[in-house]
């Protein structure tokens, strides 16, 4: 994929795990890419935030990546979450998600210590990840979970580095997307919230990461083609559809509600690793119904 824009639906995908022994289960792994790759993404992202990346080993990320290469071919894209609280393990992290055939790397800003960051030591955390990394960079903006929002104005810093090349917007404000893209104009801009993926479509988004994708790929690659397309009314429509999908399921419940959806839908989800709580029954037929249109 070198010398191409990203751009399109990407799913950050889950993490499966094997319900008795709590070790990655690669081959639903590999069945659940087939069903992607077959609805219409153009990519998929393992070990993000939806994939309980902060819960995963680090040789786990490189097996994940490792077994998401074969199974994604090489005009699909494959991203890696090697964003790390240490700058020495999100460069050893992007270095073997690299080796093991990640096409990008997304990294996200270290949070634990967010108090204590300033633009200048996120700027050089970015710079020495792009540095040493063997393939490109995107910068993950996930404030829900980093508790540590980054500014516009951290990536117009950023924009001379001939290594960074994009960004996912998982701020939820289309206001912090439209402050994003205007910023970069050069760079790859994704939004991370099925919500906000027309409103940012048509603010000028190369695309999208949206967990929405894991258990309703079809709906979130029409929408995109329906944009794509100039078919405004036809994309309103799938918009509709996509929204409460994402904010009830994705936003409310997390990577526990995404997993419970994908077992609604044939997909395998799985348990959610601890200390991540399963859902419980309620929970459960109430995503049932909504991924059906109850």
């Amino acid at each position: 994929m070198t010398g191409r824009r990203l751009a399109g639906i990407l799913a950050p995908i889950t993490t499966p795990f094997d319900p008795r022994t709590g070790e990655l289960a690669l081959g639903e792994l590999r069945r659940n890419l087939g069903r992607y790759l077959a609805d219409g993404l153009d990519g998929v992202v393992v070990a993000g935030s939806t994939g309980e990346a902060p819960l995963l080993d680090p040789a786990e990320v490189g097996r994940l990546v490792g077994a998401a290469r074969e199974a994604v071919p090489d005009d699909r894209w494959l991203v890696a979450g090697t964003g790390a609280e240490s700058t020495r393990q999100a460069l050893a992290l992007s270095r073997a998600a690299a080796e093991a055939g990640a096409d990008l790397v997304l990294v996200r800003p270290p949070g634990y210590y967010a108090a204590g960051h300033s633009p200048e030591s996120l700027a050089d955390y970015y710079r020495a990840v792009a540095d040493a990394s063997p393939v490109p960079v995107l910068v993950y903006n996930i404030p829900k979970y980093t508790h540590l929002a980054l500014p516009a104005a951290l990536l117009e810093r950023l924009a001379g580095h001939p290594r960074i090349v994009g960004v996912k917007d998982s701020s939820g404000d289309l206001d912090t997307f439209t402050a994003y893209r205007s910023a970069v104009p050069e760079w790859a801009v994704l939004v991370g919230s099925a919500s906000l993926l027309l409103g940012a479509l048509e603010r000028g988004a190369d695309g999208g990461v949206v967990a929405a994708a894991c258990f309703a790929a079809r709906l979130c690659a029409e929408l995109y083609a329906a944009f794509r397309a100039g078919e405004r009314e036809r994309a309103v429509a799938l918009q509709q559809r996509l929204g409460p999908l994402d904010r009830e399921i994705v936003g409310r419940l997390g990577p526990a509600g995404v997993k419970a959806a994908m077992d609604a839908v044939g997909l395998h989800g799985g348990p959610v690793r601890p200390p991540l709580a399963p859902l419980d029954d309620r929970d459960r037929e109430r995503i049932a119904r909504l991924v059906r249109g109850d």
